[in-house]
């Protein structure tokens, strides 16, 4: 059968190479995919956000399953043209998308199903937000309502900070039309994780936990990133904190959307802190998470394709899915600059000097220029290792980085320090 993947990202590149090992896919495209996925299968020159042009190409090449990665295309409502259409696609509709296309939606909507999460306040008003950061207790975390590419949620620890946050998003609309509103609510704290989960509508099944590192400098310092590295499984997740997560935040999520008519197919991210008094969601994506999905998919023992199609059948209880033993981790290798100004066109190095069963390197910002290889994003490549031990899958992928260069590549030290730190258990 013949597979098209919607995005061009490190979170593709790693689908494209899932999707490759099953016995039931024939023929891989990407749109637009990058240098990495090229040799998986066909880059075509289409936009993710290209609803029609992406369904037009679907239909004329009698595409069996379009599975997409990145929320924008999902927000816009791509699987609703596709079924329109009566093309298979892989992903929540527009009106299940909405629990990551808008913060204010999803806080109301934990607020109502009861969900535990942050309390929180909405404000259309810069001055009403600045008024209200005024009279609480800080820190505080400000979030744009829309989609702002992981980068829209700011902890603030003044009034002063608070302020210059309000008025960059909600004044100078640096995340243009997503900062209409903005979110305010308290700091949580405890060891933030991640808990994907397949679903159909009606049957629910967690993934292994995951841990992103969205700082950009090593000691989670500096800017949030769109996550500069993850690792799974994660030790604030065992067997009793899944059932937790299951019963008190999974469930009463897909059901709610039901619910309310918002039938939610695909893959459910819940961002969470896991606090003393249990997890609390920080946010929901309505799709697989990047760079998490790096660290997952390589632990996934079952066949992706399977999984894939026994969801939008509605049939996912007959899968058994099966996970390994062992860990992942994953080291995102950025341009200079990034988040924020990059320069693109620079050559990557070494890439041909690395690999083997144990060590895949993940391509995101990358693209071909003749014979070479160069940077065309700000996350570039995702350097990810298996091993028995997380120890193991450290040392395996920063001895990889070492034989990769590329001008101005900047990387962090410390993804998967709290592995082998953090020991404390959560109940």
């Amino acid at each position: 059968m013949k597979i098209l993947i919607v995005g061009g990202g490190g979170r593709e590149h790693a689908i494209a190479w899932k999707l490759s090992q099953s016995p039931l896919v024939d023929k891989i495209y990407a749109a637009p995919g990058n240098a990495g996925i090229a040799n998986l299968g066909d880059c075509v020159e289409i936009s993710s956000e290209d609803i029609t042009g992406l369904a037009d190409f679907a239909l004329r090449n009698t595409i069996n399953l379009t599975v997409v990665g990145p929320e924008l295309p999902l927000t816009l409502g791509i699987v609703d043209e596709f079924e329109k259409r009566n093309l298979k696609i892989f992903g929540p509709k527009k009106e299940a998308a909405l629990i990551e296309g808008s913060k204010g939606f999803a806080k109301e909507f934990m607020k109502k199903y009861h969900i535990p999460t942050a309390s929180f306040k909405i404000f259309e008003q810069k001055e009403e937000a600045i008024d209200f950061a005024r009279s609480s207790e800080f820190p505080l975390v400000i979030k744009t309502d829309g989609l702002a590419a992981g980068k829209g949620a700011f902890v603030v620890e003044d009034l002063k900070s608070a302020e210059e946050v309000l008025e960059k998003v909600m004044g100078e609309k640096i995340f243009g039309e997503a900062g209409n509103r903005a979110v305010v609510e308290d700091f949580l704290t405890g060891e933030e994780v991640t808990v994907l989960a397949f679903t159909d509508g009606k049957t629910i099944l967690p993934m292994v936990s995951s841990q992103d590192h969205k700082r950009i400098y090593d000691g989670d310092r500096g800017p949030n990133t769109g996550g500069m590295g993850a690792y799974s499984p994660t030790l604030m997740v065992n067997d009793k904190m899944i059932k937790i997560i299951t019963e008190e935040i999974l469930e009463p999520t897909i059901f709610g959307l039901n619910r309310e008519g918002r039938i939610y197919k695909g893959v459910l991210y819940a961002g969470l802190m896991i606090t003393e008094l249990g997890p609390k969601v920080i946010e929901f994506n309505c799709r697989f998470g990047d760079p998490e999905t790096q660290v997952i998919l390589p632990l996934l023992e079952s066949d992706l394709a399977e999984i894939f199609f026994s969801i939008v059948e509605e049939e996912l209880e007959l899968q058994d899915v099966k996970w390994k033993d062992g860990s992942a981790v994953c080291v995102v290798l950025a341009s200079g600059g990034y988040p924020d100004k990059y320069e693109k066109g620079k050559e990557i190095f070494g890439l041909n000097k690395v690999g083997n069963s144990d060590i895949m390197i993940f391509h995101a910002g990358t693209k071909k220029a003749g014979d070479k290889i160069v940077t065309n994003g700000g996350r570039v490549l995702g350097v990810t290792a298996f091993d028995t031990t997380m120890e193991g899958a450290l040392g395996k992928a920063y001895s990889s980085i070492d034989k990769i260069k590329f001008a101005g590549m900047h990387y962090r030290h410390d993804i998967g320090y709290r592995a082998t730190n953090v020991r404390r258990e959560y109940f």
